[in-house]
């Protein structure tokens, strides 16, 4: 073999050496997941379970403009029901006092501006029945949240069941009791953690609890009361068995939960539950309980949940939440009869004066209205359909309408912080014959402020011009309309992303 011969097969070799690998890698980056979506698949009802009640800062945040403008811009999206907040009784709100002789007084003005203001814009109240007036508590224990809550127990047991009285009295006179009997009572918050005062905490909030539950059904046995309203989903079968054994009411069981918590928190284990799973996993420790106990049709209400319940701006304000979302409404279908998203707005004061628009707050809607990819998260998977039909993915969601159309949800996780890779779907649409699809997306390029907010400076207070700037960064576009061949469709959503298709 001459040389020349020996150099060209060297070269070729050396050339199918590199050009092979990079062949497979760019086959293997472009190979597409295949999803059947079967219109004719079983199927089961489907209620949005995700987006019928959210929480909110305290009580009297709720008198604030901005506040009803939120409130008004989730409810557009999502007509949600209920809203829940703390703080009903803290001193702010002024419902309870004593004159110079030490006897009760009672005032429900800024409760009446309260909750007209909520009615007002089609919501109904969630009330959690919190926390204690400074002048009825056994001792000044103030909470850690910047507005302080006195968390202690009453002096009184008896004056407590007369604050409870006359508060639910009060309700039912100014609104009637068909409408009070469609609101819930929940006795308290997060008495496993440091809202609560009492020693033991658990014993002690079995007393709260008892005292508030019989306070309120001696008003009208209609009303609906229930708790434990515990972080870390604890102590609910303990709580069903203590109502069952002493014949307290119980309507319901609330409880929380965040994706941050720890498993020992929760299960007892040293697990590493990752983000996108603790949520659900959760609520389905819950949903058992509920269904080993004596008690096994009472709702579960998930009062809070939530990615984090820190202040992340790399989760909660950022494109994360969109495929956390659509996963975790898919994992607990099912599960759960309501879960409450910890909150709508970031007219928030917790951790004090907001200092600047986007610190990894809770709402769907920053400071001055700005819309998070959260809020266009909660948007998209509204138009999903009331019947959920079989799906062989755990990436996607496959749904039916009213009017009999189909409506499909699919994501593309990374976990926070992580550039994941951009993932190819095929949807293959079987026993249904669309022509077209409608298709929005949320991601980088759809439904994010963060490169305008980079753009203008990343200012701690925006121009009203720079708060258009970042309103506008936000809205997703006209949906793309797109043809489909041989009944399929092929889509690349980057990572993290969201899209909603709508057959036509």
């Amino acid at each position: 073999m001459t040389k020349f011969l020996i150099r060209q097969r060297f070269l070729v070799a050396l050339l199918l050496g590199l050009v092979y690998p990079a062949l497979r890698l760019a086959q293997a980056q472009s190979s597409s997941d295949v999803i059947v979506a079967d219109a004719s698949a079983p199927s089961h009802p489907f209620p949005h379970f995700w987006e019928q009640m959210f929480g909110s800062g305290r009580a009297i945040l709720s008198l604030r403009e901005s506040y009803r403008q939120d409130l008004r811009a989730v409810k557009r999206i999502t007509d949600f029901d209920y809203v829940r907040f703390h703080a009903i009784f803290d001193d702010e709100v002024g419902v309870y006092d004593e004159d110079p002789q030490g006897r009760p007084v009672y005032n429900f003005s800024y409760v009446d501006q309260i909750y007209d203001g909520l009615l007002a814009n089609g919501v109904k109240p969630f009330i959690e029945l919190s926390f204690m007036p400074n002048k009825l508590a056994a001792a000044p224990v103030f909470q850690a949240f910047w507005y302080k809550p006195d968390v202690s127990p009453p002096k009184d047991w008896g004056r407590w069941d007369d604050l409870i009285t006359a508060f639910v009295r009060h309700l039912i006179d100014r609104y009637g009791i068909d409408e009070v009997a469609t609101w819930y009572f929940e006795v308290w918050n997060e008495p496993n953690l440091d809202f609560w005062a009492g020693q033991p905490r658990q014993a002690t909030y079995w007393e709260l609890y008892d005292h508030t539950a019989l306070a309120v059904k001696k008003v009208d046995r209609r009303l609906r009361v229930g708790g434990p309203a515990t972080a870390q989903a604890a102590w609910v079968d303990a709580f069903i068995q203590h109502c069952l054994q002493q014949k307290i009411p119980l309507d319901f069981v609330s409880t929380h939960a965040y994706g941050n918590d720890r498993a020992q928190d929760i299960f007892g284990t040293d697990e590493d539950i990752p983000r996108d799973r603790m949520v659900c996993r959760a609520v389905s420790k819950v949903h058992k309980q509920i269904r080993a106990s004596a008690a096994p049709g009472l709702p579960l209400i998930w009062s809070e949940y939530n990615a984090s319940y820190k202040n992340e701006p790399e989760v909660t304000d950022s494109l994360y939440m969109g495929p956390w979302l659509a996963d975790t409404v898919r994992q607990c279908d099912g599960l759960v009869d309501i879960m409450s998203y910890w909150t709508f707005s970031d007219v928030f004061e917790e951790q004090g004066v907001v200092k600047t628009p986007f610190y990894g707050g809770y709402g769907l809607l920053a400071e001055d209205g700005i819309p998070k990819p959260a809020y266009r998260a909660f948007a998209l998977l509204h138009r999903l359909g009331n019947q959920r039909l079989t799906l062989n993915s755990d990436s996607a969601l496959l749904t039916r309408g009213r009017d009999g159309s189909l409506v499909m949800a699919l994501w593309n996780y990374a976990p926070p912080g992580q550039s994941g890779q951009a993932r190819s779907v095929t949807v293959r649409f079987q026993h249904t014959t669309p022509q077209s699809v409608a298709l929005w997306r949320l991601d980088a390029e759809h439904g994010d402020f963060r490169s305008t907010y980079a753009k203008i400076g990343s200012p701690a207070y925006p121009t009203r011009a720079q708060l258009q700037q970042l309103r506008q960064a936000t809205e997703i576009p006209r949906p793309e309309i797109q043809t489909l061949k041989n009944d399929e469709l092929t889509l690349e959503i980057p990572a993290p992303g969201l899209v909603l298709i709508e057959l036509k």
